[in-house]
């Protein structure tokens, strides 16, 4: 006898009725869950919608008889909790409040390390990694070197002037930055060390993955880049099939496991940054970011424990 698909408490399941047949996804949800058509677009947008277990994106997708519509909980309340305001960006599965403060983990005169949150970009937006500290450390010319993706989290550097930041972008063209980072991919991975070096982009890219834990559904990675190509990790991993948990983009687009959907973002994490001074000779600037309670959460749903 077939056994109906597992369900979890925090994600919540709609099933399309006869009334619904042929309403695209974006008016159903509008109307199951008393939202406007903009803030269901928006969970739409995030990839956070999965009709019969796939994720799927496209506002216009015409429902069925039977289908099953299925999305966390929380980005529900987080819809409704910016109902009347502007919901026009994407809501990740957990849509945290407007921060005004990000934790600083190294300062020199010269440059700063931020501990990046997820949901927020690294610059070039008022509500930025790059806007918050220039009014948290008054530095109004601070400027980020480099970047990670909105929903990756973990050690960012940024300099404090712009002759810092010219110097501090040779040292990455150098490739004397080293950079560790952690990840959580659907799958066993079964190598203890494993080499990835596929172009991307028409350009040379490199990294090294070492296995730190592996469960049944899911293994946690550490992983080293030699090239800063444009979402390296994420992209090197999908192609060995491996591709990271909650990522929307290059991510699983089925979810045979239910967990998959309550993951709220990417498990990438920028675990540390090290290169030496551009403006000191002999210095070295080093940065740890520990692991946040999200990734740690995770580790846990797919039963790899606690880490530090």
């Amino acid at each position: 006898m077939r056994q109906p698909p597992r369900r979890l408490a925090n994600v919540e399941v709609l099933l399309v009725g006869k009334a619904d047949v042929g309403k695209p996804l974006q008016d159903f949800l509008a109307s199951r869950l008393g939202l406007s058509r903009r803030a269901a677009k928006a969970i739409i947008d995030g990839r956070n919608v999965w009709v019969n277990r796939r994720c799927v994106w496209i506002a216009h997708h015409a429902l069925k008889t039977g289908d099953t519509v299925e999305m966390p909980r929380a980005v529900i309340s987080a819809a409704k909790r910016q109902k009347g305001s502007d919901v026009s960006h994407k809501l990740p599965a957990e849509a945290s409040p407007e921060r005004h403060h990000v934790r600083v983990i190294v300062q020199t005169d010269f440059y700063v390390v931020a501990d990046k949150p997820a949901g927020i970009v690294s610059c070039d937006d008022p509500r930025s990694v790059e806007a918050i500290l220039r009014t948290q450390l008054n530095e109004p010319n601070l400027q980020a070197v480099h970047r990670l993706d909105r929903d990756t989290t973990g050690c960012l550097l940024f300099a404090k002037n712009y002759e810092a930041y010219l110097a501090a972008v040779e040292v990455f063209k150098t490739h004397r930055v080293a950079k560790t980072y952690f990840a959580i991919v659907a799958g066993r991975f079964e190598h203890a060390h494993f080499t990835i070096d596929a172009p991307l982009d028409g350009e040379r890219a490199l990294s090294r993955v070492s296995r730190e834990a592996a469960g049944p559904d899911a293994s946690f990675l550490r992983v080293r880049i030699e090239t800063g190509r444009t979402n390296q990790i994420r992209r090197h991993l999908s192609s060995i099939r491996f591709p990271i948990v909650g990522d929307r983009t290059f991510g699983l687009k089925n979810a045979r496991d239910p967990r998959l959907m309550t993951v709220p973002r990417q498990m990438l994490h920028a675990a540390t940054l090290t290169l030496p001074d551009p403006m000191v000779k002999g210095a070295e600037i080093t940065a740890h970011s520990p692991l946040p309670a999200d990734f740690r959460s995770t580790l846990k749903l797919f039963g790899m424990g606690k880490r530090p």
